[in-house]
C-alpha cells in the first residue's frame, strides 16, 4: 500500500517548543482512524517508525511521537520516573501526549471520531494513563508498559488490549488491570505469554518471541479494528 510520510512539530503541552515526530498515513483522502505512537526509553528510532509505518499499511493514521525531542534525553527520563511514580495520572509527558493526541485528530484524513494509542514498555505505560484521563480514547493498547494507579481510575477507561510476557515485572499490575477492567466491564484483551523476555515485540530473540510478536499484533489489530473501525 502507497504510504504518506512527513515529519511533524507536535507543540508540547506548555507552548514551549515542539516535538519533531513521525506521522504516516495511506495515500487517499480518508478519513482514516487515528493512532498514536509511543516509543521506549529508546526514543523514536527505526523500530517505532517501522511499527507506525506497518499500522499505515492496515489503513491507520500513525503519529509516531518523539517526547524526547529537542530534550536532554536523561533529563526526560528522570521525568518520565517521576510522573509515573508519584503523579501517575497528573504530569509533564502525560499532557505532551494529550496534546499529540489533539494535533491527531486535526490532521488532513484523519477522523477525529476514531482515535487510539499504542505504546511500548515506557510508552506502554503512557498508553494506560491516556486511556483513563482522555474522553476522546477508543482503544488503547499496551506492551508491557506500567500499570498507573489507583486502578479505580479504569473505571472510565476506554477499551484496551494488553501483551506481558508472563514473569515481567510488569505482569503483576497487568493482572490487577484486568481485574479491574473486568470489575467495571470494560472491553479488553489482557494475555499473557510464556517464555518470553521483557520488549519481546522489539527485541525479538527466540522462537517463543517470535509467535508471540506474531500473535500480539494481530490480536491487537483485531481489537483496534472492532474499536476503532
Amino acid at each position: 500500500m502507497p504510504l504518506q510520510t512527513s515529519t511533524v512539530s507536535v507543540p508540547r503541552a506548555s507552548s514551549k517548543g515542539v516535538m519533531e515526530s513521525f506521522l504516516v498515513k495511506p495515500e487517499g483522502a480518508g478519513p482514516f482512524p487515528g493512532l498514536v505512537v509511543i516509543h521506549e526509553a529508546f526514543g523514536l528510532n527505526d523500530n517505532i517508525r517501522g511499527i507506525a509505518s506497518q499500522f499505515a499499511e492496515q489503513g491507520y493514521a500513525a503519529l509516531a511521537v518523539d517526547l524526547f525531542s529537542n530534550r536532554n534525553r536523561m533529563m526526560c527520563m528522570l521525568q518520565a520516573f517521576h510522573g509515573m511514580l508519584f503523579r501517575p495520572l497528573n504530569n509533564v509527558m502525560l499532557s505532551d501526549l494529550q496534546s499529540t493526541l489533539a494535533f491527531l485528530q486535526k490532521q488532513t484524513g484523519v477522523d477525529a471520531n476514531r482515535i487510539g494509542a499504542v505504546g511500548f514498555c515506557m510508552g506502554g505505560g503512557y498508553a494506560l494513563q491516556l486511556a483513563v484521563t482522555d474522553k476522546g480514547m477508543k482503544a488503547a493498547s499496551a506492551f508491557y508498559g506500567v500499570v498507573p494507579k489507583p486502578l479505580e481510575a479504569f473505571a472510565q477507561s476506554c477499551p484496551i488490549v494488553g501483551s506481558y510476557p508472563e514473569r515481567d515485572l510488569t505482569a503483576q499490575g497487568a493482572r490487577e488491570l484486568d481485574a479491574a477492567l473486568a470489575k467495571h466491564n470494560i472491553p479488553r484483551d489482557i494475555k499473557f505469554y510464556e517464555n518470553t523476555q521483557h520488549s519481546f515485540f522489539s527485541q525479538q530473540r527466540t522462537p517463543f518471541e517470535v509467535e508471540a510478536s506474531k500473535d500480539a499484533w494481530q490480536r491487537m489489530l483485531s481489537f483496534f479494528s472492532e474499536h476503532l473501525n
